[in-house]
């Protein structure tokens, strides 16, 4: 009975690290980083990351069961990531619980930030709660992003969510747009 669990488990987990994956590789798109204004250092990378997870889990818990018990495996996954991230960058045993904690404090307190800002009727909510996290000289070409990033999640179903790539839109930001 116990190696039944493990390999229901690891069937559910596959897609699960697989969704994070695509995750992970949106929030790293060079356009948020250069037009975007998030810093490219390990907080502004974090948070690019607390967005993109954001958007997922938000839309894991529209979405009907089994999709709102992914959402702990989802963020198990990103927090296991970032653990990883702060083994491989030299910090020690000790210290590593430590950054998890401070981590796992900001990761939620961005959650709260952002969800009145995605939930309220005022466009300028999401813009100013981006401006003090994440861009301070992107944060309107962000949250336009973020926005059309939404509009496409709000389409997906679980199944699709799961498998859809890529699973968000490529960041242009409005001075490109202009440009063009």
């Amino acid at each position: 009975m116990i190696f039944g669990w493990f390999g229901k488990r690891a069937q559910r987990r596959a897609p699960v690290d697989a969704l994070f994956g695509r995750v992970a590789e949106a929030s790293r798109q060079p356009g948020l980083y250069l037009a975007g204004g998030i810093p490219d250092s390990f907080e502004g990378r974090f948070e690019s990351l607390t967005l993109h997870m954001f958007l997922v889990l938000r839309r894991l818990r529209e979405l009907p069961p089994p999709a709102g018990d992914l959402s702990q495996e989802l963020i198990d996954a990103c927090f296991a990531y970032l653990e990883l991230g702060f083994r491989n960058g030299g910090v020690s045993d000790i210290a590593v619980p430590k950054r998890m904690k401070k981590i796992g404090q900001m990761f939620y307190g961005r959650i709260q930030a952002y969800e009145p800002a995605f939930a309220g009727s005022d466009p300028e909510a999401l813009t100013e709660a981006l401006h003090r996290n994440a861009s301070q000289q992107g944060a309107s070409a962000v949250a336009t992003y973020l926005r059309e990033a939404q509009a496409g999640l709000a389409a997906l179903d679980l199944e699709a969510l799961l498998h859809r790539e890529p699973l968000f839109p490529d960041f242009v930001s409005q001075e490109a747009v202009h440009d063009a």
